[in-house]
C-alpha cells in the first residue's frame, strides 16, 4: 500500500479532518477509472474514509511498487487538477492491491468471487447470526446465497443486510497445493 498526504490551504491555514467534504465516490471514480486505465491496471474500488481515498487495483500478472507508484503519483496528479472532486483539506491517497483476503462492497465484487469462501458480519437486526464463514453459491443485484460452513441450508441475504464481507484465503490448501508441486519437480528432476 503507498500513502502520500495532500494538503489544500484555506484562509486559515490547513482545514481540519472535521471540514473534509468532497466528492462522492461515484464521482471520485469518475476522475480516478481512466488514470487507472492509462497506467494499464483495472480499478477495483474506490473508498473515502473520513481523510483518506482509498483506491484499489490490480493487474492480471500482479502489481510491483513501481506500479502502484506511479498509479499513485499519476491519481495524484489528476486529483491536484480537479478540485472539484478531490476532497477539501486534508486527506491521503492510500493506492494498493486487494489481496489474498479482498474487502467486498459492490455486487460486481461479489459477482467475481461465486465459489469461493467468504466470511461476513451482518448489519444488527438482521435475522440469523450475526458473523459466520461460508460459500458464495450465487448473486444478483439484489443479493447473494451463502452456503454456511457448517449448515445443510443456504441463507439469502441481500446487500443491504451485508456489513462487511472479505474472501477467505484457504492457507492449507496453498501448503499442500505448493509441497505437492515442489514433490513432483524433485520427482522430474
Amino acid at each position: 500500500m503507498l500513502r502520500g498526504s495532500k494538503k489544500r490551504a484555506n484562509g486559515a491555514g490547513y482545514r481540519e479532518e472535521a471540514d473534509v467534504q468532497g466528492a462522492t465516490e461515484q464521482e471520485l471514480e469518475s476522475v480516478v477509472a481512466p488514470v487507472c486505465a492509462s497506467c494499464g491496471v483495472v480499478l477495483v474500488d474506490v473508498e473515502r474514509r473520513a481523510s483518506t481515498v482509498l483506491v484499489t487495483v490490480e493487474r492480471s500478472g500482479g502489481l510491483d511498487l513501481d506500479a502502484l507508484a506511479q498509479v499513485s503519483r499519476d491519481l495524484s496528479s489528476a486529483l491536484d487538477a480537479r478540485d472539484d472532486v478531490a476532497p477539501k483539506g486534508r486527506y491521503e491517497l492510500e493506492v494498493t492491491t486487494p489481496g489474498l483476503e479482498r474487502r467486498l462492497r459492490r455486487p460486481a465484487h461479489f459477482h467475481a468471487v461465486v465459489g469461493e469462501r467468504l466470511s461476513l458480519r451482518t448489519v444488527a437486526g438482521t435475522p440469523g447470526p450475526r458473523r459466520f464463514d461460508g460459500t458464495l453459491m450465487s448473486s444478483d443485484e439484489e443479493g447473494v446465497d451463502i452456503q454456511v460452513s457448517g449448515a445443510d441450508s443456504t441463507r439469502r441475504l441481500s446487500y443491504s443486510d451485508i456489513d462487511r464481507a472479505h474472501t477467505v484465503f484457504d492457507w492449507g490448501a496453498s501448503l499442500r497445493a505448493a509441497k505437492t508441486r515442489e514433490a513432483k519437480e524433485k520427482a522430474s528432476t
